[in-house]
């Protein structure tokens, strides 16, 4: 994000929380350490603040808010797991940020995006392929029927740049997601594809043996990490329609071959 600011012509001030972390990323910058979690650290470095670009986790836009100017701008990142009918700690910050965002007055979007993936962001996508390499059969609750619709992180990074340039009125909300929605099966079979493997086979698992199954995969490096109520999302639909992100943002997305291939061909 702090490389698509520069090369925009953006002046900008890095707050992290770790400094050693920073200076590895070799950028010219010198960044202000301080701590989402810790208010007194926020007042500080936000008094001069007058567009705010918050990768932290949702949970500390409370902080946040109370610590930038009134004339401040947000852009907050959220998630689509708020919408999900089987919460977690995650999920549940992200709906409290949102409560405390909306109930603010503060102008600015806070952003939900779907999973994210690309060269710098493919957690998921990079276990996965991993996981095909060494075990080419992918066990799926409900054989892999639910809806994904993840983004790649050049959009993601292109909807945070047009967010910045909106002059929002008031605080509001906005998913951000792939063109279309693919069965999960269908994205698995996509990521490996995309890596040059063979095509998995796809198997049918109840999710109540998943879910006794899950603990496992904490032992298991080279599968997915599961718990009960991820195997429960993964029986869910999570699709969102994409027409007011490209209306507000203009941005069209890009599928989920071609999104893929970029991801790989950075990796190689």
């Amino acid at each position: 994000m702090c490389r698509a600011l520069l090369a925009g012509g953006c002046d900008i001030v890095p707050v992290v929380r770790n400094a050693a972390r920073w200076q590895a990323v070799g950028l010219p910058i010198a960044p202000v350490v301080a701590d989402a979690g810790d208010p007194a650290s926020l007042v500080a470095c936000l008094a001069a603040a007058r567009r705010l670009v918050s990768f932290a986790h949702a949970s500390h836009t409370a902080n946040l808010v109370a610590a930038a100017p009134a004339e401040c701008r947000f852009v907050l990142l959220g998630s689509t797991r708020r919408y999900t009918h089987w919460p977690d700690q995650h999920g549940n910050g992200v709906i409290a940020g949102e409560t405390a965002f909306l109930a603010s007055g503060r102008n600015g979007v806070m952003l939900h995006p779907t999973m994210i993936y690309g060269a710098a962001h493919n957690e998921t996508v990079a276990r996965l392929a991993a996981m095909l390499r060494r075990v080419p059969v992918a066990p799926l609750p409900g054989g892999g029927r639910a809806l994904v619709q993840p983004i790649h992180e050049d959009d993601f990074i292109s909807c945070v740049m047009a967010a910045l340039q909106r002059d929002w009125v008031g605080a509001q909300t906005l998913v951000l997601a792939g063109p279309e929605p693919v069965r999960y099966a269908d994205f698995v079979r996509a990521v490996a594809r995309a890596a040059g493997l063979r095509m998995p086979m796809v198997l049918p698992v109840p999710a109540a043996v998943l879910i006794a199954l899950a603990p496992l995969t904490v032992r298991l490096r080279f599968l997915p990490r599961l718990d009960a109520d991820e195997v429960r999302r993964l029986l869910e639909d999570r699709a969102f329609p994409v027409d007011a992100m490209i209306a507000q943002l203009g941005v069209r997305p890009i599928g989920l071959a071609e999104g893929l291939a970029r991801t790989f061909a950075a990796t190689r």
